[in-house]
């Protein structure tokens, strides 16, 4: 694989900042470049800076830096990365490009200037430095003509997805003329270091996704104007019901940004030949008008939806295409919208919405039409196969299932013989598969997933070797034991991995009970254990529904053996003779935390929301989160040192009381839930891998399980002096009075208790006040309501 320490983007408009965010994210040292100004500001005038001033010629470039600390969602995992940030501009420092691994262009969407960039960049470019353009649409090719034989083999395509952080997909684009070893090399890069899914796309317009993409919307728009539908009603069917995202069809053109669709759209009919596609590109006159007003979606705060206040507060108002004026939202409601919801499987929730005739079901099954012919047309022409167009639109516009595997869903063979009777031409590829007598574009196995290739044949699907397939595993015979919430699978090299598969991988008893079972079972059999799924999350916490029953029964012995069993079994994991790997991403609240925070290592995504967020039910971590956050934070101090120990208790406190959750991996280190030694995962499919050779690692070293230990406290003196810091925020108004009384039980329990300062306990000690502190907390009427208030509406209540 190519290794790439540092690299330079030129253009620090918001795609290449954000570019260049995401390789400091990934740890590569970035020079960020843009034009030189060809004026002052005000505030430069009032500085009495001149054009000359380093400051002033650099400033395109640092505005472009400063505003990664200002977006949000944030394109960096922490704000220290920006550090491997350094701005310049393209006159001063233009030589700077000579001395990176890889030069990304990203600037206006001009043929003729990024030629003439080009020409530059390759006056300072030097042989094995990899040049890339980030362009949506414009000719790979064209781009580097004139250019030396050599500048073009080292040139490609890398188109990534906004946000960069965020969105996984990126397309590469060779030419003819670039290395086929530079363009695996970058692929490999690219997965592995910057936690990319790459499909290989062909040097066309918009290459794969953004084709097919702005085709899907523009047929979405001109059938709503057809149907004389609104945006609202038209994204209550093209949202979560077709297995595309919330956003939809309008919500995601307002976030993209309509004078950004347009140019898209446009690019796609100035390049293509053919006239009735030309036509399908054709930009809406709303479309047209609603750009020349400014009204171009979220960054200009109006488009197909817009904020207003009203007299009931926010309100979000939505446009119609017949008066051009905003009116309240509405959904289209119709039979086969509920049918859906109600089908257990992805297959029988599309087959009940495409073939539904009523509004919905009719409006659907159009769009879908429509989007699969014209995938299934452009093959060969913008891939070569069907996998790279399902991944490009599953992974650059988060759709569930991608064209092809969506038209398996719904049958292939009824679904054609409909769209000929609605007199559709369908393409070569299509009838070809019918016709091998084949009725599915993927054929799905135990040993094997295949698909269809032009030319009539089924080739194994190839998957990268770091992705770990449970699902597979299971189909293969590997599952070792399992129940109702959770499996044990055999992941081979005599590793074991307990996956969670509860609603939202909440712990009840029965993930309890297997992770006894696993704990048996890894100690007589295996090397190791790993803890992970492949589910959205990876645990949001212990079934809040389950204690808030039994606590309002008032069955406080089930309740207490409930708790007393989950600390035992977080013990058996640490004390383990055998090494024990988490492997969290995105969610990990609450007791996936107390999971997690046993286990000898934690390999985690880059994308963690980690966090002991039990104060936001009215509750403290109850399955041994804060004696195992304490010794963290203990870790490495001297423990006879009682004036640093304070200080470190107060920052668990903090952490917990006020409920802090990262929001990377990155920054689960800096409130200790990740250590040094933890490990951190890019790409998320290689998860699981990863955290199998940490696993690995461990047991050929030696391993040796670690010893109980005898914790010192800060005791009285440490209780009151966080009750005090607590009072004070209850006194300044920043806290109400239950979330004092939480704050000293919080306290009781970090401090361990009214011991004298300085006093040795063990960590059963600790489970002990932790667990009685948890209990009275869940006695309380309004740590009752709080619990019922995040189960009925999923977000704290403050009372």
């Amino acid at each position: 694989m190519t290794r790439i320490k540092k690299a330079a983007v030129i253009g620090a408009g918001v795609m290449g900042a954000a570019i260049a965010g995401h390789l400091a994210n990934a740890g590569i040292r970035t020079v960020l470049l843009d034009i030189v100004p060809k004026e002052l500001t005000e505030k430069e005038k009032a500085k009495g800076l001149t054009l000359e001033d380093r400051v002033v010629r650099n400033r395109i470039a640092q505005t472009g830096k400063d505003r990664l600390f200002k977006e949000k969602p944030s394109p960096l995992f922490h704000k220290k990365v920006a550090d491997l940030i350094e701005t310049g501009n393209l006159e001063d420092d233009l030589h700077k490009l000579g001395e990176v691994d890889w030069v990304i262009e990203a600037i206006v969407e001009n043929l003729n200037i990024k030629q003439s960039l080009f020409a530059d960049v390759e006056k300072v470019w030097k042989p094995g430095i990899i040049v890339s353009s980030n362009t949506s649409g414009i000719s790979i090719r064209e781009m580097v003509a004139g250019r030396s034989e050599e500048f073009r083999s080292h040139f490609l395509g890398t188109h990534f997805f906004n946000p960069p952080r965020y969105m996984k997909l990126l397309e590469i684009i060779p030419t003819e003329a670039t290395d086929p070893t530079l363009v695996s090399e970058m692929k490999a890069f690219a997965e592995s270091v910057l936690g990319k899914g790459v499909v290989m796309a062909k040097d066309t317009p918009n290459f794969i996704a953004n084709r097919i993409g702005v085709y899907g919307l523009q047929v979405t728009f001109q059938k709503m104007l057809e149907e004389g539908l609104g945006p609202d009603e038209v994204d209550t069917v093209t949202g979560r019901a077709m297995g595309r995202p919330k956003s939809a069809t309008f919500r995601t053109l307002d976030l993209v940004g309509l004078d950004t669709f347009v140019h898209v759209s446009d690019n796609v009919r100035e390049s293509v030949t053919d006239a009735e596609e030309k036509k399908a590109f054709e930009v809406p006159e709303l479309l047209k008008e609603m750009v020349n007003k400014g009204w171009l979606g979220a960054k200009s705060g109006q488009g197909f939806f817009k904020r207003v206040k009203t007299e009931k507060g926010k309100e979000i108002l939505v446009l119609d295409p017949q008066t051009k004026e905003y009116r309240p939202r509405k959904k289209l409601k119709a039979p086969s919208l509920e049918m859906s919801k109600r089908a257990k499987t992805v297959k029988e929730q599309l087959r009940a919405l495409v073939y539904a005739d009523d509004p919905a079901g009719r409006l659907a099954w159009y769009i879908s039409k429509k989007v699969l012919l014209y995938s299934a047309a452009r093959i060969p022409e913008i891939a070569d196969d069907i996998v790279s167009v399902d991944r490009a639109m599953r992974w650059g516009f988060n759709w569930d299932l991608g064209p092809f595997e969506f038209w398996d869903a719904i049958g292939v063979e009824k679904s054609v013989a409909r769209m000929k009777e609605e007199g559709e031409t369908i393409p070569p590829l299509v009838e070809e598969l019918l016709a091998s007598g084949a009725k599915s574009f993927y054929e799905k196995s135990a040993e094997e997933d295949r698909v269809f290739y032009p030319g009539g044949k089924f080739t194994r699907v190839e998957e990268h070797p770091k992705v770990i397939n449970l699902a597979k595993l299971k189909e293969q015979g590997k599952l070792i034991k399992g129940n109702k919430g959770a499996s044990l699978i055999d992941i081979g090299d005599d590793v074991a991995l307990l996956e969670f598969h509860s609603p939202k991988n909440a712990i009840a008893t029965d993930i309890i009970q297997m992770i006894n079972t696993a704990v048996k079972e890894v100690s007589d059999n295996y090397r190791g254990l790993v803890i992970g799924n492949q589910g959205s999350t990876f645990c949001v916490g212990a079934n809040l529904m389950l204690i808030l029953m039994e606590a309002q029964d008032q069955n406080w012995p089930e309740l207490d053996l409930m708790v007393r069993q989950f600390q035992k079994t977080m013990g058996s994991l640490r004390y383990m003779d055998k090494p024990v790997v988490a492997a969290p991403f995105n969610m990990a609240l609450g007791g996936g935390v107390e999971v997690s925070l046993p286990c000898d290592r934690i390999q985690a995504s880059s994308e963690l929301y980690m966090g002991l967020v039990e104060t936001g039910v009215g509750l403290i971590p109850g399955g041994g989160g804060n004696k195992e956050l304490l010794l963290r934070w203990m870790d490495g101090v001297d423990p006879k040192d009682r004036v640093a120990l304070q200080p470190l208790v107060n920052h668990v406190f903090e952490t917990i009381a006020m409920a802090k959750v990262s929001t990377s991996a990155m920054e689960a280190r800096d409130y200790k839930f990740l250590r040094r030694e933890d490990g951190i995962t890019m790409n998320g499919d290689h998860l699981l891998y990863d955290a199998k050779q940490q696993v690995l690692a461990l047991d050929a070293a030696g391993y040796r399980p670690p010893q109980p230990k005898k914790i010192p406290v800060v005791g009285e003196t440490g209780y009151n002096t966080l009750r005090l810091g607590a009072y004070g925020m209850l006194q300044s108004g920043y806290i109400s009075e239950h979330d004092y009384k939480i704050a000293t039980k919080l306290a009781y329990v970090l401090a361990g208790g009214t011991v004298p300062e300085g006093t040795w306990v063990d960590e059963q000690y600790l489970l002990d006040i932790e667990r009685e502190a948890f209990l009275s907390l869940a006695g309380e009427p309004k740590s009752q309501q709080r619990m019922m208030h995040m189960l009925t509406k999923n977000k704290p209540l403050r009372n």
